[in-house]
């Protein structure tokens, strides 16, 4: 196996066919040969009679998967060239795959589950956290919009938890992925590998009810009198608004958060979360990410947002435009506007 293989583990343990991403130096962050990797297997998995279900875990200790490699992001659009579109072509087809996979697909989001992290996971039909899980999609903290099928996801959470946590980027814990369609079971985090070892003998609805238990309590329930209301506005210079008048201190906070991101990517991720309740399916809604994600490599604000989180850490982006009264809507309109047709992401019916 060559160095590049020891990315993805792939293992069969009796009827289950296990994939753990083995990049914990970098928090498994998803290359292309690992997306490659992982679709070659479920295709496999699924032609063969002898696997009936799929577990998909991390190594390391830190989580499941931070996301895709945004360094070599960075590298690719400062060097002109064709990689990330690419990758991401290839990987919003495994989130597509992922989601329409027919044989039961385990998704382990333990830890830190960001970005891609979420793509590979919670498309997946059995999607379990545990009390160390923090799921986020934090995109517009580096000049990009929510991908991964990460708006379908956001655009379907109950009233505007979707929107909150699209614009400000935040992670949230067990109960509140649980609360927003994120994922479907609690597991402690010492029952996993108990629950691993089962999955190899057992069907997972036999074996989860063993393993599950009650969340711990979450912090989003008891916000959504005004998570709901501020989020509603027609634009997120009126939510900013509608968040810092409000009395919770937790709204002000959010404001806040939301004004430290790129003007930019929190125009178009508003727009691409209310455009995906619209379009329904998730195939739809990832090609319209793929027209976004590839919009967002013409702008100045992703590689910026890298170098300032990633590259030179000084955590101080110089956004452009820099402040949100400076987005016009013809800019946002633009990342929406169709590609070439040989260009376009197509996924089949949806």
């Amino acid at each position: 196996m060559s160095a590049e293989d020891d990315t993805v583990l792939l293992t069969t343990e009796g009827p289950l066919g296990r994939i753990t991403l083995n990049r914990p130096r970098a928090l498994n962050s998803l290359t292309r040969p690992m997306v490659l990797r992982i679709a070659a297997a479920l295709t496999a998995w699924e032609h063969d009679p002898a696997i009936f279900q799929v577990l998909l875990d991390g190594a390391g200790e830190r989580g499941l998967c931070a996301g895709g490699d945004i360094r070599a992001i960075h590298d690719d659009v400062r060097a002109g060239g064709s990689a990330s579109e690419a990758f991401w072509r290839d990987e919003y087809r495994l989130n597509a795959r992922i989601a329409g996979y027919p044989k039961p697909y385990v998704a382990l989001m333990d830890g830190i589950v960001m970005g891609g992290g979420v793509g590979v996971s919670a498309h997946g039909s059995v999607r379990i956290v545990t009390e160390r899980s923090r799921v986020a999609m934090p995109e517009t903290g580096i000049g990009f919009v929510p991908d991964v099928g990460g708006t379908h996801l956001l655009g379907r959470a109950p009233g505007e938890l979707g929107t909150h946590l699209a614009l400000t980027g935040a992670a949230v814990g067990a109960a509140d992925a649980l609360l927003c369609g994120l994922a479907d079971h609690f597991v402690p985090a010492d029952r996993l590998d108990a629950l691993a070892a089962a999955l190899a003998t057992a069907p997972v609805a036999d074996v989860l009810p063993r393993y599950t238990a009650p969340a711990p309590e979450g912090e989003l329930a008891g916000r959504r009198e005004w998570i709901d209301r501020c989020y509603a506005a027609d634009t997120v210079e009126a939510i900013v608004e509608r968040l810092s008048g409000h009395g919770d201190p937790a709204a002000k906070e959010a404001a806040e958060t939301i004004l430290a991101k790129s003007p930019t990517a929190l125009k178009v991720t508003l727009a691409a979360v209310r455009r995906a309740r619209v379009l329904g399916s998730l195939e739809r809604v990832l090609a319209q990410e793929f027209r976004v994600s590839c919009a967002m490599l013409t702008a100045p604000d992703l590689v910026e947002g890298i170098r300032a989180q990633v590259v030179d850490k000084d955590r101080r982006p110089r956004w452009s435009p820099a402040a949100l009264e400076l987005v016009a809507d013809a800019e946002v309109e633009r990342y929406f506007a169709p590609l070439a047709a040989d260009r376009e992401l197509r996924l089949g019916p949806g």
